[in-house]
């Protein structure tokens, strides 16, 4: 297999090394930036969770 690509690649094994190594670097940018967080937003559950002091609850009123 990558026998193959390497072969597909034009230039000599300098050229080769130079494109293969930005084809993967695009590759990371891409999955990083593009698909990890979109696949993020359909796994993660939104509950939309807050942890603080925000809103405590009343104590019941006496009659």
């Amino acid at each position: 297999m990558y026998g193959a690509l390497w072969r597909v690649l034009p230039g000599p094994w300098p050229v080769k090394l130079l494109i293969a190594l930005i084809l993967v670097a695009a590759a990371l940018y891409g999955l990083i930036f593009f698909a990890f967080p979109w696949v993020d937003a359909l796994l993660t559950p939104q509950n939309d969770v807050t942890v603080g002091l925000g809103a405590l609850p009343q104590a019941p009123a006496q009659n």
